[in-house]
């Protein structure tokens, strides 16, 4: 299920009111609520998972009535996980709501024996009783994305994490997600990084987007950011050890709306640069966000260069014969468009790929 949007509170309140998450949950049970605070980083430059996300699901669940909510989250190694809870809001979310916040790079841990190797998980995740994962649509230097299945790692040690890249990350990833179970993912796709887990890059793609099932939500969240699933390696493995689906073509997608035009946002000069080959009239972040996110593989691919002419894109080219390459159905005017509102950034790699 996918919201647009800017507005995360509002959002995701119409989210869990569409997916009635009061019906999954039982009174008693402990709530975890695992956001992304790889650093000390305000949400807008990419890394971090939007507060107001994190007190539209409280303030949701309060309403109904469940009070064991808990925040839990360890930084990567090198940061300072109590810093990051500063920074990004949530001492005073801890506050207003009377919400416990667990640093797990201060907790006690259990070994968990995934078949192929035995992980050592915060003892705190592994006692939940029904956990909400919240990570961050954005890029990854090393695994390309990051998003769901990742997002576990914060609930590990931290020599559990130097462990896990000392095994290539990838296949330790798929396995913690074999014994740590996640029965609710909201992913933050208002901002996330280009290609940087640490953000500095920001692209403003305006969703949020909520699931069960983790491998199906990255499945879904390669797609938005220019990439097959099956080009995350990690994505495979998890599918490969059974933890979900990767059946895109056969999932049922809800978009409760649409988004708007907004101003777009671009601050980085990496962006910018990419930013020159677009022509943009009214356009939505949404489809803005996933033409940078495809230019950005071209470029990668070395064909960047091939672009002869601007792309156009935006609410303004609608009903308009248009030259040129055209993203999304408001550029329906003319034959070389890409079909979507959004299209995804695999989507228009594809098309452009053909076309340039």
């Amino acid at each position: 299920m996918v919201s647009y949007g800017d507005q995360a509170g509002v959002m995701v309140k119409k989210l869990l009111t569409a997916i009635k998450i009061e019906e999954k949950i039982n009174t008693d049970d402990l709530i975890a609520l695992k956001p992304n605070l790889v650093k000390a980083s305000p949400s807008e430059k990419g890394a971090t998972t939007d507060i107001r996300l994190v007190e539209g699901i409280i303030d949701y669940l309060q309403n109904k009535g469940f009070e064991n909510i808990i925040i839990m989250e360890g930084s990567w190694v090198g940061a300072n996980t109590e810093n990051a809870f500063e920074t990004c809001g949530y001492n005073h979310i801890s506050e207003k709501y009377d919400i416990p916040l667990y640093n797990l790079q201060k907790a006690n841990y259990e070994f968990k024996d995934s078949e192929q190797m035995k992980i050592e998980i915060a003892e705190k995740a592994l006692a939940v009783d029904y956990l909400i994962n919240l990570p961050v649509l954005k890029g990854h230097c090393q695994t390309k994305i990051t998003c769901a299945l990742k997002n576990l790692k914060g609930c590990i040690s931290d020599n559990e994490k130097r462990r896990f890249h000392r095994k290539g990350l990838r296949k330790p990833i798929a396995l913690l997600n074999k014994v740590l179970d996640q029965d609710l993912v909201i992913v933050d796709g208002i901002y996330g990084d280009l290609d940087f887990e640490e953000g500095g890059n920001p692209v403003k793609m305006n969703r949020i987007i909520a699931g069960q099932d983790p491998v199906l939500i990255d499945s879904y969240a390669a797609n938005l950011l220019g990439y097959s699933a099956k080009e995350i390696e990690y994505i495979k493995l998890a599918y490969d050890f059974g933890v979900g689906s990767m059946d895109l073509e056969n999932a049922e997608i809800i978009e409760i709306n649409k988004d708007k035009a907004p101003k777009i946002e671009n601050n980085s000069m990496k962006i910018k640069k990419l930013a020159e080959n677009i022509e943009a009239k009214e356009a939505c972040s949404a489809c803005y966000g996933s033409l940078i996110h495809s230019l950005k593989r071209i470029k990668e691919k070395g064909e960047l260069g091939r672009i002869e002419e601007k792309i156009k894109i935006g609410q303004g080219f609608k009903n308009n014969n248009i030259n040129g390459l055209g993203i999304g159905n408001c550029c329906a005017g003319d034959n070389n468009y890409v079909k979507g509102c959004p299209p995804s950034a695999k989507n228009i790699l594809d098309f452009l790929s053909e076309e340039i």
